[in-house]
């Protein structure tokens, strides 16, 4: 359908009436002029111009250009089928550590070995993709915490952030308390609602000011629900080609207790990602327990429809241009 953005434009259609009527006419001063005699035989000449269009057709088709003009002032839109949109209302965070440790080569993905950041960024991007109707941010930290993404609607924005993020970019210790607390801040003032903090790390808090639980408590106060998740392998076989093969533990510095304690207190829930396939099952099962969708709201898009009648009224004007020109000597 055809709507009119700014309808109240279509007021000024009776305006040059409006001005004919209530103006008084503009004096002819033709009369003023010296007659000469023999003008009336050169209209009778075979080759003499004469005025081809009338008065009445004239004044139609100057007003079918005002018509054309006033039309496109009003900025005809066309109104698209309504467009379905989930909004949840939630506003979801992801913490990302990226202190030294995440550079441990201790996942596959696609046959090949990769660090843990890129392991976090492949998996968390596809959630990302799927949280439509939540306000995604993004919070990187390591030595430090840094609000990379505000909450924002535009997921590929936030999925952007994340795969430009670089290991030691906020340096190499971890202060998993300061995330949190970082988290707190930004969703403190929003309205009252749901609000969710995914925190992921491989290790223990050893920077920051804040402990990890003080935060937590803080956080609980303030409403805020955290899922934490501990990444990480349980064994890592090293090749050695003096000493030959030994298995390791690449995780023994994960502080688990810690992470479980902090979703404890807010109402969360502590998962462990060893491989790609159990971090894949963490963030479907995330998906279940914060659903996506929680009421649906209807757009329309719209299309402007103004150039049309704005360059037929051009093409008018200037035909019309033409016309009474015909009628000059």
């Amino acid at each position: 359908m055809i709507d009119f953005a700014w309808f109240w434009m279509l007021l000024a259609l009776p305006l040059p009436w409006l001005v004919h009527r209530l103006l008084p006419p503009v004096e002819d001063a033709a009369g003023a002029a010296l007659r000469t005699p023999f003008l009336d035989e050169l209209d009778g000449l075979p080759n003499a111009r004469r005025n081809t269009g009338t008065p009445t057709a004239r004044l139609w088709t100057a007003a079918l250009a005002w018509t054309l003009l006033v039309v496109a002032a009003a900025r005809p839109v066309w109104l698209g089928e309504p467009i379905e949109q989930a909004v949840s209302g939630r506003d979801l965070l992801l913490a990302v550590d990226l202190s030294g440790s995440m550079e441990m080569q201790d996942f596959i993905l696609e046959g090949k070995p990769v660090d843990r950041l890129t392991a976090t960024q492949a998996v968390a991007g596809q959630f990302i993709e799927r949280r439509v109707g939540d306000r995604l941010g993004l919070i990187l930290f390591g030595e430090r915490a840094y609000l990379q993404a505000p909450l924002t609607f535009d997921r590929k924005t936030v999925e952007t952030l994340l795969d430009e993020a670089a290991i030691g970019l906020a340096g190499d210790k971890t202060a998993i308390g300061d995330a949190i607390g970082l988290a707190v801040k930004r969703l403190r003032d929003n309205p009252a609602g749901q609000r969710v903090l995914i925190l992921l790390s491989d290790g223990a808090n050893t920077a920051g000011t804040v402990a990890p639980l003080q935060a937590a408590d803080l956080a609980a106060r303030a409403g805020l629900k955290i899922y934490t998740i501990g990444i990480g392998a349980d064994e890592m076989v090293l090749r050695d080609p003096f000493f030959g093969n030994r298995r390791v533990n690449p995780s023994k510095d994960l502080d688990e207790p810690t992470m479980r304690g902090i979703a404890e207190k807010t109402g969360g829930r502590y998962f462990r990602a060893r491989d790609m396939a159990e971090f894949e099952e963490i963030y479907r099962l995330l998906d279940q327990l914060e659903p996506v969708e929680r009421d649906k709201r209807y757009y329309r898009p719209h299309t402007e429809l103004y150039p049309w009648p704005l360059g037929a009224a051009l093409l008018v004007t200037t035909g019309l241009g033409m016309w009474m020109s015909r009628g000059r000597p």
